[in-house]
C-alpha cells in the first residue's frame, strides 16, 4: 500500500484520499487506516464538522513519506490506507452512534488501529464503547479548550459537550487525563465535577509552562490508550475552522511538538474532531489536522 508519488503524480491531481494513500484492500497487513466521521448533529454552536473528514483529506495532500522529526516512513511502516467514511444518518444522533460503534469494532476486531477524522466530538463515545467490547476499559488522552462532561444541554444527554461524562458512567475508561482546558464554565460546580467524575485536568496555563510536566504524565499511562483531540485546542488565530474557538490556546507548532514527544505504550485509536472547513481560512485548519493526524501515525510506527 503506498502513497502516490508526487513526482509523478501531483499533488493537484487524483481523487483526494489522506495523504494521496490508496484507498484499503483486503491487505493483511494494514497496520492503521484513516476514516471519515462527518457528522456534526450534535453541535451546540457553529456546525460544519460533517465536512470535516472531506477538508482533512484534501488538507493532507502535502503529507511526504519521511517524518524527519521522528525518523520514520509512517505510511509505509503502518502500510496504512484510507477505508472512506462512516455512513452517518443525518438527523438521528443515537442511530449514528451505534454505525460508528459497529464500524469502528469491525476495524479493531482486526487488530488494526483506526486514525478517526470528526465530525464533532460526540463521535468519540460510541468509538469508545467499540474499544471497550475488544479492550474493556481503556485510557484516554482528551486535548480541548472545554471539559466536555457536561450532563445536559437542554435536557438531552448526548451532545459534543457530554460524551465524557457518559463515558464515564458507562464505566468506558480507566485512566483520564485532558489538557489545554481555557473556556468559562457555566458555574464553579463545574470545576468540582472533575474531581467527582476522576478526571486528571491541566489547564492552557499548565501546557503553556509546564509541558514537559503533563507529557510525562501522558507517557506513565499503561495499557490500551485512545487518543482524542478536539482541534479548538489550538488558538482560533492557527485553527479558525471549528465550531466552539476559544482564544488563548496553542500554537500550530506546540500541539506538533507534544504528538510528537508521545511514547505511549499502546496506542489503540486516535481522533481530530470538530474541523468545520466552513469557517477555515485558507485550508489552515484543515491542513494543521492532517499534521496532527501524520504525526500521531509517526508515533505509533515507532512503536512497531
Amino acid at each position: 500500500m503506498r502513497q502516490l508519488d508526487a513526482l509523478k503524480s501531483p499533488r493537484f491531481t487524483q481523487i483526494s484520499t489522506f495523504g494521496r494513500l490508496p484507498i484499503c484492500s483486503q491487505d493483511e497487513n494494514i497496520k492503521a487506516v484513516f476514516i471519515g466521521v462527518p457528522f456534526d448533529d450534535a453541535t451546540t454552536y457553529r456546525p460544519g464538522a460533517r465536512f470535516g473528514p472531506m477538508g482533512i483529506r484534501q488538507g493532507s495532500r502535502l503529507l511526504r513519506p519521511y517524518n524527519q522529526f521522528l525518523d520514520t516512513y509512517p505510511f509505509d511502516k503502518l502500510n496504512a490506507c484510507d477505508i472512506g467514511d462512516v455512513n452517518i444518518i443525518p438527523g438521528y444522533i443515537e442511530d449514528t452512534m451505534k454505525v460508528i460503534e459497529t464500524n469502528i469494532f469491525n476495524i479493531i476486531s482486526k487488530n488494526i488501529v483506526p486514525f478517526i477524522a470528526g465530525g464533532d466530538h460526540s463521535i468519540t463515545l460510541p468509538i469508545l464503547r467499540a474499544l471497550y467490547k475488544k479492550y474493556g476499559k481503556v485510557n484516554i488522552i482528551h486535548l480541548d479548550s472545554h471539559y466536555d462532561f457536561w450532563d445536559s444541554y437542554w435536557g438531552k444527554k448526548y451532545t459534543h459537550g457530554t460524551w465524557l461524562r457518559r463515558a464515564l458512567e458507562e464505566g468506558l475508561l480507566k485512566g483520564v487525563i485532558q489538557a489545554g482546558i481555557r473556556a468559562s464554565t457555566f458555574s464553579k460546580e463545574d470545576l468540582a465535577d472533575k474531581e467527582r467524575l476522576g478526571v486528571k485536568s491541566y489547564t492552557i496555563r499548565d501546557l503553556k509552562y509546564n509541558m514537559q510536566n503533563v507529557i510525562k504524565e501522558i507517557n506513565s499511562l499503561e495499557g490500551p490508550t485512545y487518543i482524542s483531540i478536539d482541534i479548538d485546542v489550538v488558538d482560533p488565530a492557527f485553527a479558525p475552522g471549528t465550531g466552539t474557538p476559544e482564544v488563548g490556546g496553542l500554537t500550530s507548532f506546540e500541539i506538533i511538538e507534544m504528538i510528537r514527544q508521545l511514547r505511549i505504550g499502546q496506542i489503540i485509536g486516535f481522533d481530530v474532531v470538530e474541523v468545520s472547513p466552513p469557517y477555515d481560512v485558507s485550508e489552515i485548519t484543515s491542513m494543521l489536522a492532517a499534521n496532527i493526524i501524520y504525526e500521531g501515525m509517526s508515533v505509533l510506527s515507532l512503536s512497531l
